[in-house]
Order: structure tokens, then C-alpha cells, then sequence
């Protein structure tokens, strides 16, 4: 896929290269960005890992390569909330500076 020589581009670097799903992948790569410093943080190995987030080993060595397709949102927040995070989702009116869609903080 091709740009327009000229085009500009936005702040999601998905969305620029056309694909359909920018914005979930987008939060879902927040999410597993936290989740993967979590895992760092305690020093926790995959197994170990898995075994306190209820995932399968597999599934925690698809979330440390970033390999997110077939792992939900609700799958990142709930292993974030099983290690110790408040998960908020907030939803509210566009506001005319922003366009609407989806944007996830992790921090």
C-alpha cells in the first residue's frame, strides 16, 4: 500500500500504513506495553507469569513479542487488573480539537 506523496501523516502509525483495525491494535499495544513491564518489573517468568494473570504460557509469549491478534482487550485488561492495575475506560462527547475513536493511556 502506497502513501500520497504529500500526505500527512497522523499519530497513529497504524492507521498510516491502512489498517482496518488501527486503533483497537493501537490499544491493545498500550495495554500489552504496560503488561509487559509489569512482567519485567517483577522479574516474573512466562510460566510464573501466566500462572498469576490466568493466561496460558503460549498466550503470555504472544503478548511479550507483540503478537496481539488473537488476544482481546478485555483479555490485556483483565491480566493488568490480576497484576495489582486499575483499569478505567472513560467515554465522552468529541471534542472539536479531537477526532473520535479510541485512545488508551497505559502509565
Amino acid at each position: 500500500m502506497s502513501r500520497k506523496q504529500g500526505s500527512r501523516g497522523t499519530a497513529n502509525v497504524l492507521l498510516d500504513l491502512g489498517f482496518d483495525d488501527a486503533e483497537e491494535l493501537s490499544a491493545k499495544a498500550a495495554l500489552a506495553v504496560r503488561l509487559n513491564e509489569l512482567i519485567d518489573e517483577r522479574g516474573l517468568k512466562q510460566i510464573e507469569a501466566a500462572a498469576v494473570i490466568g493466561m496460558t504460557q503460549p498466550k503470555i509469549s504472544q503478548v511479550r513479542c507483540y503478537k496481539l491478534q488473537n488476544i482481546s482487550l478485555e483479555r490485556l485488561m483483565h491480566a493488568l487488573v490480576a497484576l495489582d492495575q486499575h483499569v478505567e475506560i472513560v467515554v465522552r462527547p468529541i471534542r472539536h480539537a479531537r477526532r473520535h475513536g479510541i485512545t488508551v493511556a497505559a502509565g
